[in-house]
């Protein structure tokens, strides 16, 4: 679901790119069938890509904010995108003036990498590529300035936005032209593109890092105690309790780090102190944390689990 259009020239390069985005959610064959429609001629307008997704019983997301081009430098990069089982493929082109440099990655490993000088590159799927080769043929003239090149590819992309839904009608436009030569141009795209990679290997860690922190969050809420003994009271000082946990008990500070174990210390309070005598059963009813004896409620600053 995307058309990105570079030009490059000894002058400069111009990139534009709808931002369309569209979720497909149902049946897996449905989504398949729906697809290769959408990549045809077969659906040509939003309208009729609703219809058909309510035919095959097909929820669609459909947005168009998503942001597939960026500045960095004196460099323009256009990403396309699709998200597997495991793993996100991208294909990235990085334009200047006098060359350009693509990439393809599966995750953030390169697996392809292609390069050149002038060209005017295309990506999208079949029929919008198609589209946009007639289109530029069309419009294109001998001689023609940036600017002008810029309000061509705008032209290209509003057309084919009326001939296809997998094309958004909103678009962004980026042109670029530092004086490079060929020589100089290659080796800004190639630390530009180093860079960039690295940068996205340090974001899919830190990713890979929070989902795991989160998994651990939501395996160790699981084991949250709400019902059951906790420990007994062993001491009291006013308003403060210390309690010996039970067997099955574990305690935790608010970013999941083991605190005390079964037959270990914790601290409690209480509001009432008159309440409470050493050797109390404290425990959690009904979700909340009291004397056994008789109810009385109490506090604490950790978090108690289950060991099992």
């Amino acid at each position: 679901m995307s058309l990105i259009i570079t030009y490059i020239g000894s002058k400069g390069c111009v990139m534009s790119g709808d931002k369309r985005k569209i979720a497909f959610f149902g049946n897996k064959t449905n989504r398949e069938v729906l697809e290769a429609e959408l990549y045809s001629e077969k659906i040509k307008n939003d309208q009729e890509l609703y219809r058909r997704a309510e035919e095959l019983e097909i929820n669609l997301k459909v947005t168009d904010d998503a942001v597939k081009l960026r500045s960095l430098g004196k460099v323009v990069v256009g990403e396309v995108s699709s998200k597997g089982s495991f793993e996100t493929k991208r294909r990235r082109i990085y334009a200047t003036t006098n060359g350009y440099q693509v990439i393809e990655l599966t995750g953030s490993n390169i697996t392809k990498m292609d390069k050149g000088e002038a060209s005017i590159i295309v990506f999208g799927n079949k029929y919008s590529k198609k589209l946009a080769s007639k289109l530029l043929k069309k419009y294109w003239k001998s001689k023609t300035s940036l600017k002008e090149i810029e309000n061509i590819l705008k032209k290209v992309h509003e057309e084919i936005s009326k001939k296809t839904p997998s094309v958004g009608t909103s678009i962004d436009t980026f042109i670029k032209n530092p004086p490079l030569d060929k020589k100089e141009a290659q080796q800004i795209l190639r630390e530009t593109v180093v860079r960039d990679v690295k940068l996205l290997q340090k974001w899919r860690q830190k990713l890979q890092k929070d989902l795991l922190e989160k998994a651990e969050a939501i395996n160790m809420a699981s084991k949250i105690l709400n019902e059951g003994e906790v420990g007994r009271i062993v001491k009291v000082e006013e308003d403060r309790l210390e309690i010996v946990l039970g067997n099955n008990v574990q305690a935790y500070d608010i970013n999941w780090k083991p605190l005390s174990g079964p037959g270990e210390k914790v601290l409690m309070f209480t509001s009432n102190p008159e309440d409470v005598q050493e050797g109390d059963i404290v425990v959690i009813e009904n979700e909340n944390l009291c004397l056994k004896r008789n109810k009385s409620p109490l506090r604490c600053d950790v978090i108690l689990c289950s060991v099992n």
